[in-house]
This record gives C-alpha cells, structure tokens and sequence, in this order.
C-alpha cells in the first residue's frame, strides 16, 4: 500500500474533495456531535496548517480510483522535533480490510524517516478509535474534554454578578480588545503573553513547551484569516505598568457564522490570582454579543486535569459534548 502525498502547492480539487468527503463521511458516522468540515477550511489547512506549519497529508484510492482513506504527519518545525503526530481517517465503507493499519504504519515510516522518536495520535471517546490505537501499540496519555455554549442562550443576570465580583478582584487591569491581526507595534508583547500557554497541563505526554517568536504568531493569525475566520482577542493589561497580563481568543467563521471556537485563554503567572481568566471570559462574551450576535454554538477543550479552566467554563454556561483521548508511542 503506497499513499499518494499531496503537495500543498500543487493541490489537485479531485485530492481535496476525496480527502473532505472521507473526513465528513467518518465524522458523520463516529462523531456526530462535531461540527462538518467545509471544503475551503480543509483546503487552507493542508497549505497552512495552523501557524504555518502544515501536515503532511497522503491519501489513498480504491481500485476504482476514489479516495477511501487519509493519513496526516505532524512534524513540528516550530519546537518538539521529537514529535510526529499520526492522523488516520477511512471511509466508514472501507473499514475492516486493514487499510488503517496500512496507513498508519506509513506514518510510522515517514517519521522514522523525518527521525522523529515520539508518535503522538488522538482518536474521541468511543470503541472503535481507542480499539485502533490500543492494536497499533500506543498509551493512553491525556484526557481533553470538549465543551459547547449557545451564546444566544446564556444567563446574563448570572454572568454579570461572575463579572462584577472578577472585577472587584480585579480592579489593578483593565480590558482591551484586538479586532483582527495584531498590530504591529503589539506583536512583540502579544508574543511573549501568548507563551502563557504553556502553563496548561499536558499530563503524561512527552512535550516540551512552545516555542513562540513574532513570525509565529502573524502566521497563525495569516492561516486563521485565510481560513475565513475573525478574530478576535481580548486582553488583560496592568493599568500601572502596562504590562499584558493575560487574553482570550474567538474566531467566528465566516462561511458559517453561527459558529465559533475558543481558542488559547491563560494569564501569566505573575499575574495570577485575580480572577482574570473569568473576567476575560465573560468579557469577551459581551464583546460577541455586539460584534456576533447570530453566534449559535462555540467550542472549546480543556485537559481533564486542567480544574482551574473548566470551573470557568462550566460557570459561564459551557456543556460537555464528548471527550478527546490522547496516546502515544515511543519509537524504539
């Protein structure tokens, strides 16, 4: 079995839409409860990736030539260049032939290749993906729950009183808001506050922290506006030093404006201790509701083992749609 690799350059439509359709096919058939992929997000992801950084994606065709399974290579460029992170997708009508475990150890042989030692996968909280990873040799390493909000139908009287006892807490900041790419006169101190990040817990997987440079960051934001998405980031700033102290991020999209996802939301160590995380919460909940206000769904995910964050979330009106499992394997 030998996957055709894709060149993001030179993207064939009949590649891309026989990779989207055996996404969707199997999303719709595992994961149901996860929002459809569109064609022209999946398009910019594999040119892309997340911050300029995309995977290595293969596909492979059946004997009548259609796409029936996909493997994507994550291979870190940015920082952990231990890591390879394996996806694999086959077409429900495909299953059981052994074309998983085919693909799968392709992405074994290209990060060997690449002289990655760590194999990083994720698969939903249900049989078939764990019974998958558990025969390719990988462990359980992370939990990450998923969680939904409808912003049409949150409790404001009960977010305000939240917001007012976070801003008593909290009176040394105040808020400010980034509509779209970060200016350029921001990017170095958005740089630094985004690094916050890595105080998140990671549990037993074998990562390192981020590394995150100015380029790093515009290239994330380029790749999310390439998307068709808006972002928008709220900030958390001392009022005495000026000092950035923490934020929170949304990108609504725009092909399907009712919905959103919450991305990155940390505050910096130093700086903790007042209530911010709440505070930015609900501050950009207010924001949304002026700047989106046809926002129907967002999500976001948290480490199982992150308590601090998914208090905030659950206060704020977040619900838990399903679970995430990560696993790995060391590469002898």
């Amino acid at each position: 079995m030998d996957p055709a690799w894709l060149d993001p350059e030179q993207l064939d439509h009949r590649d891309v839409a026989g990779a989207v359709a055996v996404v969707e096919a199997a999303r719709a058939a595992d994961t149901p409860v996860l929002v459809p992929v569109l064609s022209t997000s999946y398009t910019y992801r594999l040119k892309h990736g997340w911050d300029g950084d995309p995977p290595a994606t293969a596909v492979h065709r059946n004997a009548r030539g259609r796409v029936d399974g996909v493997l994507d290579v994550w291979l870190p460029r940015w920082d952990n260049t231990h890591l390879a992170t394996i996806g694999v997708t086959v077409d429900p009508l495909s299953r059981g032939n052994g074309l998983g475990r085919a693909l799968f150890e392709a992405g074994i042989a290209r990060a060997r290749a690449e002289n990655r030692t760590t194999v990083l996968a994720d698969t939903h909280d249900y049989p078939t993906g764990v019974g998958f990873l558990t025969a390719m040799g990988m462990s359980q390493a992370s939990e990450v729950m998923l969680r939904r909000q409808d912003p049409a139908d949150l409790d404001w009287s009960r977010l305000d009183t939240l917001h007012a006892s976070a801003e008593a807490k909290a009176g040394a900041y105040e808020l400010v808001r980034i509509a779209g790419p970060t200016p350029d006169d921001q990017l170095d101190a958005v740089t630094v506050l985004t690094a916050a990040i890595n105080d998140a817990p990671t549990d037993g997987l074998d990562v390192e922290d981020d590394v995150f440079t100015p380029e790093r960051v515009r290239r994330f934001e380029t790749s999310q506006v390439l998307r068709g998405r808006r972002i928008y980031r709220l900030m958390a700033r001392h009022r005495d030093t000026g000092e950035l102290a923490g934020h929170t991020i949304v990108v609504v999209d725009g092909e399907r404006p009712w919905i959103g996802f919450q991305l990155d939301t940390s505050v910096v160590r130093a700086h903790r201790g007042y209530r911010l995380g709440l505070l930015l919460k609900i501050g950009m909940l207010r924001w949304l509701a002026v700047e989106e206000p046809q926002l129907r769904s967002v999500d976001t995910d948290n480490a199982a083992s992150n308590g601090y964050m998914i208090s905030i979330n659950d206060a704020i009106g977040y619900k838990v749609i399903g679970s995430k499992l990560e696993y790995q394997l060391k590469l002898s």
